[in-house]
């Protein structure tokens, strides 16, 4: 009975390896639920041999018996849906879930996704499986900054702006993590801190050198958003920044997050970072070093082996047990606050049962989400949305009917993968006639595309032609098995071959389509003077060939928004290895894109008003309100997404050309109109200068509120005209300085 009342369903032998042996305390502190995290942790630490508080601090920590401490794996992985552990919903990859520029939608995915974790986990556990991918520490979101098209796990981030990378990636980690007050759904990990983004095949030795003023910018925001979120874990990188291997870097870890945020919970090491100190990065000599770096700098979980090395370091005094016991404390806060020593009954989120995966509900989300990601780069006279009822259509390109083209990397396993193909055989009339050849290699150049598979657009009255990347081309280290260059792109267009059979399309073609896939930028000019309309549709996850299908055909219209700039051309970006923004995305990027950050046309028009701010000058500790009246003056409803920016005109530092400070999604019918607020507080008008210091400087600043990042490139494409104003930030009275 006791076992019962202590663990609810937990099965009788994990129950009674947890119930306490005859003559000893009725309940020791660490289980009981009443006691706050920490002193359970430490009550728990106390209780340890030094053996054992070592065996915890790795990722696959093994069990305790006499302490009732199940075995777990720290390790999971939930990028875009539960990855890795079998069956789950397959959402859009994380580049296309920040194309929504939809918050509120990432919070309601992240939280889906955080049900089928802890359904996935608690039927892993009555099933006696505790391995890796069964536990509820996510190492997700990567909220690094997508700084260059080239690196192949860009895909994996929120894009290039740090205000969106902040807005998204906060938003996931609520959702994941949950709103109970004592219990955490799953715990959401913060990675790459603090300055990575390839190239991967240099991650494990490359010195990634950033000024104070780019690091406190740019590469610092999003992890400080999502530190004031909540987030329970932060994973340091493999590199090195400015000299320093990240997981040793003491001011980063201690100095920054942790004494200047207040960061409470856990740091863990990316895998086989730890052994990166004495082998590559030739900062210590020995395992037992490389140990005592990482732990006194503020690691508290080493996802590798080197921590079995702290025993050594203890002996030879590299160390102390007190350290050792400090930081596992931390660690294990979080199984704590995940309830894995409470009776289930007391932990809302244990009851979640496996009807959740892959249910109806989440489907359906999928869909909305891939919907909302797409991005039409271009309608020439009106080519899209499709007529149902056309006599043919012609469906041609190597990522048709490839669900790799769905899944991005990081990804888990669904038995619904719709492809673009059957999305537009799914969507056509019942009398239209749907023919598909594949017609072009994913990435042959040698192999010349068929001339009579691109000559049967001639019969058609539309072609729609899917092209573009799938994570054989771009990816990590290691997994995009295509890629000469470990998964990163150091050319970054369309596979020579791809072009080629559009070219002969083109020559066929009455009306051309082009599908786009992929994670990353392309240099795709050509491809955008080839065909009458492009849509961009990312890894846009198992829903996405209903969902591409949808918008073809105009059952929504297209509202995604690119969060990466494209450029023209790579001679337009300054050298891969250069982690200085300058020259970098649309906030320092002079050279004119060719799609800009933002970017994205719809099947209506918008038009925006005046701009009105409700003063036009402010002290130091003033916000300024902002509105602009938004019209829908087509003739199909749809979604806008709003976007403000702002720019400081007499800034004394180099400061960006514009920069994100909010946006909103509207939805409009025809012919309405509607007034978007926004507020630009103080915090936002700051410039941080060389010394990495944030101050607000007096001053003339310009907000522009519009469809797309400022500039004539976005007008030029379509894009509506924005709307702009200035104000001033004046110095304060001499008697109150």
């Amino acid at each position: 009975m006791r076992t019962r009342l202590l663990w609810g369903p937990m099965t009788l032998i994990f129950g009674m390896l947890c119930a306490p042996p005859a003559g000893a305390e009725e309940r020791p502190l660490y289980l009981d639920p009443s006691q706050t995290v920490e002193s359970r942790a430490r009550d728990l630490v106390s209780r340890m041999t030094l053996d054992e508080k070592v065996s915890q601090m790795m990722n696959n920590a093994p069990s305790i018996p006499r302490l009732g401490v199940p075995e777990y794996d720290w390790w999971n992985e939930c990028l875009h849906g539960v990855a890795r552990a079998g069956r789950a919903t397959v959402f859009p990859q994380a580049i296309g879930l920040a194309a929504t520029f939809d918050a509120a939608l990432v919070e309601r995915i992240a939280s889906a996704i955080g049900d089928e974790a802890r359904a996935k986990h608690h039927a892993f556990v009555q099933a006696g499986r505790r391995g890796r991918y069964r536990g509820l520490t996510f190492w997700t979101p990567n909220i690094n900054i997508f700084r260059d098209p080239r690196w192949g796990r860009g895909q994996e981030t929120y894009g290039e702006d740090p205000e969106l990378t902040a807005r998204i990636g906060a938003a996931f980690v609520r959702g994941l993590q949950g709103d109970h007050p004592r219990y955490l759904k799953a715990a959401a990990c913060a990675k790459h801190y603090a300055v990575h983004s390839g190239p991967e095949g240099e991650r494990h030795r490359f010195d990634a050198v950033v000024s104070l003023k780019d690091l406190r910018e740019t590469y610092l925001h999003a992890f400080r958003a999502l530190v004031d979120a909540g987030v329970e874990a932060v994973m340091c990188a493999y590199n090195r920044t400015n000299g320093v291997p990240c997981c040793g870097h003491k001011e980063l870890l201690i100095d920054v997050l942790r004494d200047e945020w207040g960061f409470r919970g856990h740091i863990v090491s990316d895998c086989g970072a730890l052994r990166d100190f004495d082998e590559r990065h030739k900062v210590t000599g020995t395992n037992a070093e490389s140990a005592a770096l990482a732990l006194r700098s503020g690691t508290n979980l080493n996802c590798g082996d080197t921590y079995g090395s702290l025993l050594d370091a203890v002996k030879q005094g590299l160390v102390t047990e007190d350290e050792i016991d400090v930081s596992l404390a931390t660690l294990l806060a979080t199984r704590f606050r995940l309830g894995l020593f409470d009776p289930e009954d007391d932990n809302p989120y244990a009851g979640i049962g496996m009807e959740v995966v892959g249910s109806q509900e989440h489907r359906e989300l999928a869909r909305e989400a891939a919907r909302k990601s797409i991005v039409l780069l271009k309608n020439e006279n009106g080519t899209l949305p499709l007529s149902r009822n056309l006599d043919k259509i012609y469906v041609a390109g190597p990522v048709a009917t490839d669900v790799q083209a769905l899944l991005g990397n990081y990804y888990g396993a669904s038995e619904n993968l719709a492809t673009i193909l059957e999305g537009v055989i799914g969507h056509a009339g019942p009398t239209t006639v749907v023919e598909y050849r594949q017609g072009a290699l994913l990435d042959r150049p040698n192999v010349s595309p068929p001339d009579r598979l691109a000559r049967m657009a001639r019969d058609a009255d539309v072609t729609v032609v899917a092209l573009g990347l799938t994570p054989l081309l771009e990816g990590e280290e290691g997994n995009a098995i295509a890629s000469p260059d470990k998964g990163d792109r150091l050319d970054i267009g369309l596979p020579a071959n791809q072009i080629e059979f559009l070219r002969k399309v083109r020559a066929s073609a009455r009306k051309l389509v082009v599908v786009l896939t992929g994670g990353s930028p392309m240099t795709i000019a050509e491809v955008h003077d080839l065909a009458d309309a492009v849509l961009l549709a990312w890894y846009p996850g198992q829903e996405g060939g209903h969902a591409v299908a949808d918008v073809l055909f105009g059952d929504v219209s297209p509202s995604g928004r690119l969060p990466v700039t494209f450029p023209k051309s790579l001679a337009d970006l300054p050298p891969f290895e250069d982690y200085g923004m300058n020259g970098r995305t649309y906030r320092y990027m002079t050279a004119e894109p060719l799609y800009p950050f933002g970017f994205g046309l719809s099947y209506t028009r918008f038009t925006y008003g005046p701009l009105a701010l409700d003063r036009r000058a402010v002290t130091r500790n003033e916000s300024v309100m902002a509105r602009v009246n938004v019209a829908n003056t087509g003739e199909i409803p749809a979604e806008e997404v709003v976007q403000l920016y702002l720019t400081d005109v007499e800034a004394s530092a180099p400061a960006p050309l514009a920069a994100l400070k909010g946006f909103q999604r509207v939805m409009l019918a025809p012919g309405e109109s509607r007034q978007v607020v926004f507020t630009i507080a103080p915090e936002m008008m700051s410039l941080v200068d060389e010394r990495g210091r944030e101050t607000l400087e007096a001053g003339r600043f310009r907000v522009t509120a519009g469809g797309a990042a400022p500039g004539a490139r976005a007008v030029a494409l379509g894009a509506p005209k924005p709307a702009q104003a200035e104000f001033r930030v004046n110095e304060p009275p001499a008697a109150a300085r």
